[in-house]
């Protein structure tokens, strides 16, 4: 028997309706794909412009609308970071200039791009993207519910805000914080199984294509190798990226994980753990991987992502919807 509708998604499918009857039909013929459309698993999160209606386009009214979809789709802390993360550009653009550097003009917070795929409501499925420099956050909804989360990246440059008024400023810090608060607790044997490289990569390994590429991604020490208080301290790393995003959502993915099982959720860290120097973790399971990296700029400017190996863009529950509503009787 399919779940009744969330109160909560309900507001989201609200909120995009909303957003999509402020626009006019040029905006909306930008905005608006098929949910089949390939575009729809397109993503990326350097500099650029991407598929979808940018903020640019868009008029004050319609901006807020924009905005209320980020507020509705992700937790209060999330939504702030996504605002955190743009309100970085003119900064960096700052820090570039000052720097001599020529391209310090595409840093602009108007240059991301909301799209929506499918027509938000209680019957067929749809999903929501925005998408720009260091952020590429995906929600899907099928059966009045949130199926997927990932991809979700978000990054930072810089990660701590060195001068100016904003000076000491750091947009994402419970991905780093909480990772080394869990590589605290480690034992020197523990250690020499997490950690798995002296050298941190120079950029997350997944790649950015329609299915995460694990190949080089590093395993390190198993979560059943840990005693409870660790296991609770990567637990808790796990959930804060999960916690990007509605109350709701992060709960239903956790259960999701717990399910699949977590003995087999592994932790690695590459470079040194000395503060201000180049690093790297990933934490991979069955259906879960994470990575982070602070190695660009002097090891001040992150990445971060979460991703799905069976659900990215909702893809196994979403199959699981078509199966269940398609089921004859």
């Amino acid at each position: 028997m399919s779940l009744p509708p969330d109160p909560a998604f309900e507001r989201l499918a609200a909120a995009a309706s909303g957003w999509l009857e402020t626009l006019d039909d040029e905006q909306r013929s930008l905005a608006t794909f098929a949910f089949d459309d390939d575009e729809r698993f397109a993503w990326a999160y350097v500099p650029g412009p991407r598929r979808g209606l940018a903020v640019a386009e868009m008029t004050n009214p319609q901006r807020r609308a924009a905005m209320t979809i980020v507020d509705e789709a992700l937790s209060e802390r999330g939504a702030r970071e996504v605002g955190g993360v743009i309100g970085l550009e003119p900064i960096l653009g700052e820090l570039e200039q000052r720097a001599g550097r020529g391209n310090w003009l595409r840093r602009d917070p108007e240059l991301y791009w909301h799209a929506l795929f499918g027509r938000p409501g209680p019957d067929d499925p749809w999903s929501w993207r925005i998408g720009g420099h260091h952020i590429a956050i995906h929600v899907t909804v099928a059966g009045g519910r949130v199926i997927g989360a990932t991809p979700s990246f978000l990054g930072a440059n810089p990660a701590t805000v060195p001068d100016g008024p904003s000076a000491g400023q750091r947009t994402l810090d419970g991905e780093e914080r909480l990772a080394r608060a869990f590589l605290a607790t480690l034992t020197p044997d523990q250690r020499r199984v997490a950690i798995v490289d002296p050298v941190a990569p120079a950029d997350i390994l997944s790649g950015t294509g329609r299915r995460a590429e694990l190949r080089d991604v590093p395993e390190g020490i198993r979560h059943d190798a840990l005693e409870a208080a660790q296991r609770s301290a990567l637990e808790a790393l796990v959930r804060h990226y999960l916690g990007r995003y509605d109350p709701a959502v992060a709960t239903d993915q956790w259960s999701r994980l717990v399910d699949a099982g977590l003995d087999g959720v592994t932790f690695a860290w590459a470079g040194p753990d000395e503060q201000g120097r180049g690093h790297y973790y990933a934490i991979r399971g069955p259906s879960l991987l994470i990575e982070y990296d602070n190695t660009q700029n002097g090891a001040n400017h992150v990445h971060s992502v979460w991703r799905d190996a069976t659900n990215d863009w909702g893809g196994d529950l979403l199959a699981e919807h078509y199966r269940s509503a398609h089921r004859p009787g």
